[in-house]
């Protein structure tokens, strides 16, 4: 059980390393707004998190070492059942904006017996009470899914591996067929591992805030504890048990990371926004291209007519792009996509002599992002008449 235990927890550490799909259009956000479906739902930089919710403890094997005295003995193996308890959790985190992030978390669980078998003894066990308690540091990494269609949902998976204290608080119980006490107190530390998967929601009414929902499997490996048994006449014995410890939970919570950009509050449209006042109008582009869509085309041809109606003396063409790669590239980019706004101009009648082209890579962005954000915003050319 427990290789297997183990195994469980190294597949989930095996995050992939696939890119994130994009997409042009907006979807409605969590809570009001909107969400650019363009844009990544990666955690970047540092966040907190916590969480709290049920735990079932899988039932505990027993394996009785070392029992002598001249008291109550139990031999061979036995085995507790617990009652659903519950769990707690808290985090501290750095996201990478790639889809990785890391954590130490602290956690709690607590989980009351319901009863005792085995150990040989046909009568069984009878008057049965106790905890078993567990609290623990971690070390995480997850991966963050980026969902096509679902830019607000965000799918993960993880695993950790750290140290984890098992108490038996107080835990006691009685033969039936010969009225003999058994109780076990103590304190164990051991190696312990896990592996979560769940689902975040981004809570866009406050940016950086999710709600979490997700399931871990928890274990340590084998601890000792001291068992010692008691007759109605006052004769003891003593010894050691081994006991498994692995736990089944399911939690809500809630993370918020401290630098999140800011959601887009007011629907756009699909290729580009309407032309801004003040004589200045935008043309969007497609993450890493600079190829015209129809609806780019309709823009350019509005300022270039636009220009034959008013006094302009100077027609600023100004390309941009968004952080997702290096500054060298994205200036290179800029230009192309300058260049072809230029050149389209030209196309609808506009002297190239009165066309100033400027490339500012990602140095002056519409929507401040984090390094390695695909923000569909960022990506365009502004042309303003003079």
């Amino acid at each position: 059980m427990i290789r297997k235990s183990i195994l469980l927890a190294a597949t989930a550490l095996a995050l992939p390393a696939a890119a994130h799909a994009q997409s042009t259009t907006q979807n409605r956000g969590l809570f009001g707004g909107y969400f650019p479906m363009g844009a990544t739902t990666a955690v970047s930089g540092l966040y907190i998190g916590g969480g709290a919710g049920a735990n079932f403890a899988e039932r505990s094997d027993l394996n009785s070492r070392s029992f002598a005295g001249p008291g109550p003995l139990v031999g061979g193996n036995g085995r507790i059942n617990f009652e659903a308890g519950y769990v707690g959790v808290g985090s501290i985190g750095y996201g990478l904006g790639n889809g990785l992030r890391f954590e130490v978390e602290g956690n709690f669980r607590n989980n009351e017996l319901r009863d005792v078998k085995g150990f040989g003894l046909q009568s069984g066990f009878g008057r049965v009470g106790g905890f078993q308690r567990t609290y623990g540091v971690m070390g995480n990494a997850f991966y963050d899914f980026n969902i096509p269609g679902f830019p607000y949902l965000t799918p993960y998976i993880g695993g950790g591996a750290g140290y984890a204290w098992t108490e038996f608080r107080n835990v006691r119980f009685n033969s039936n067929g010969t009225n003999a006490a058994f109780g076990s107190r103590g304190t164990e530390g051991n190696f312990a591992y896990q592996a979560i998967g769940g689902v975040s929601a981004n809570i866009l009414a406050v940016p950086g805030l999710a709600a979490t929902l997700e399931y871990r499997y928890f274990a340590t490996l084998e601890n000792d504890f001291g068992l010692r048994g008691r007759t109605a006449g006052g004769l003891q014995s003593g010894g050691i048990i081994e006991s498994t410890n692995q736990n089944h939970a399911v939690l809500v919570g809630l993370r918020y990371a401290f630098n999140q950009p800011r959601r887009v509050q007011a629907a756009a449209p699909v290729a580009a926004p309407a032309p801004a006042p003040a004589r200045t109008y935008l043309v969007f582009f497609d993450w890493d291209r600079a190829d015209l869509t129809d609806r780019a085309r309709q823009i350019i041809a509005d300022a270039a007519q636009a220009s034959t109606r008013v006094q302009t003396t100077r027609i600023e063409v100004s390309g941009h792009a968004d952080r997702s790669g290096s500054d060298a590239y994205n200036q290179r980019l800029s230009q192309r996509r300058a260049d072809a706004v230029a050149g389209e101009l030209v196309r609808q009648g506009v002297q190239r002599g009165n066309i100033v082209i400027q490339a500012f890579g990602e140095s002056r962005p519409l929507v401040p992002t984090a390094d390695g954000v695909r923000e569909p915003q960022n990506r365009r050319v502004e042309i303003v008449l003079r």
